[in-house]
């Protein structure tokens, strides 16, 4: 049986490097354009030197490798899309110490070979669209809140102030159209539909926190278990003890996806008022003595268990299910 050969990936703008991996210490490098001409030469540059099933891997570091991981995956390859952080501490236990992209390459190419990092696979046109648009939206209303901020800084008649109303009254209409164009594309695409609202049954959880969840875990019921889409999330708690003199407070991880993070505090907020089940997990931690930040973060946790629960199941929210033994 031929044995896997693996394939690293660093990622630019205009190019990526490519570390073949055959056998322990026999790796071959190459550059190529990052674009549908460079995917063709790579396609045959792997044909020469591939002969058996091939592992590629790349950094998550945006949106400049997704067409290159789409084309393999596309191949018939396996494709795995990996957290950086896990290839800077896979260097590190290596004590890597060169820092170019052929190296970088190479590197990935080490990792995918020892992790067998799990596959990965691209999302559907409609599930694309909405992130895009969500992302969008948010950076958007992002800008808008700088804009405010300069013009609160602003005398009333300067006319770098005209200005700022100006591009203030610009940003909110792209905000109504991106909000109206999101509606639309959830209303055009049943599955999008359904599971939005499935989310929106949960209390805390508006038809923005839906989407932006949606946005950012789209196979979120396909997840092994709950426990592993909060460490996705980043809302898993990190402990930090050594010996009789380090005992630090636990805190959230936060090695995850920060986007995620920041759509569920001020559900998280609204829901220990509102949801009956955390309400009461908030109180008990609470009573317990544990620090306000420290609950908000535990019950973004739980709201996400609750999220993972209505789409694992199909089901609307039903608080009474949380005592079933």
């Amino acid at each position: 049986m031929t044995s896997p050969a693996y394939l690293g990936l660093d990622i630019a703008k205009r190019k990526f490097d490519a570390a073949l991996l055959h056998q322990p210490g026999r790796c071959v490098h190459r550059q190529f354009p990052n674009s549908q001409d460079g995917f063709a030469q790579l396609a045959l540059w792997l044909q020469r030197h591939a002969t058996g099933p091939l592992h590629a891997c790349l950094e998550a570091t945006g949106t400049y490798g997704d067409a290159v991981a789409s084309f393999l995956h596309r191949q018939g390859h396996r494709v795995s899309v990996v957290n950086p952080a896990r290839i800077k501490a896979f260097g590190k236990s290596e004590l890597s110490r060169t820092k170019t992209d052929k190296a970088d390459a190479a590197l990935i190419a080490r990792f995918a070979a020892a992790a067998t990092p799990r596959p990965w696979t691209p999302l559907q046109p409609e599930q694309r669209q909405l992130q895009a648009l969500v992302r969008r939206l948010e950076a958007v209303q992002r800008m808008r809140q700088q804009e405010r901020n300069r013009l609160d800084l602003e005398a009333t008649d300067s006319l770098v102030a005209e200005s700022l109303r100006e591009h203030l009254a610009h940003l909110d209409q792209q905000i109504r159209q991106l909000q109206q164009r999101l509606r639309m594309h959830v209303r055009s695409h049943s599955s999008l539909q359904q599971r939005s609202d499935l989310l929106q049954s949960i209390p805390g959880i508006g038809a923005t926190t839906a989407l932006n969840v949606l946005a950012e875990i789209p196979d979120l019921a396909h997840w092994p278990s709950a426990r592993q889409a909060a460490a996705y999330a980043g809302l898993t708690p990190r402990h930090r003890e050594s010996g009789s003199s380090v005992r630090s407070r636990p805190h959230l991880s936060k090695l995850g996806n920060p986007r995620l993070r920041r759509a569920l505090y001020l559900p998280a907020v609204v829901a220990m008022r509102a949801n009956p089940i955390l309400r009461a997990f908030a109180a008990r931690l609470l009573a317990a003595g544990k620090p306000k930040m420290a609950v908000v973060g535990a019950v973004m946790r739980k709201l996400l268990h609750q999220a993972y629960g209505v789409l694992k199941h199909a089901t609307p929210f039903n608080p009474n299910l949380e005592f079933t033994p």
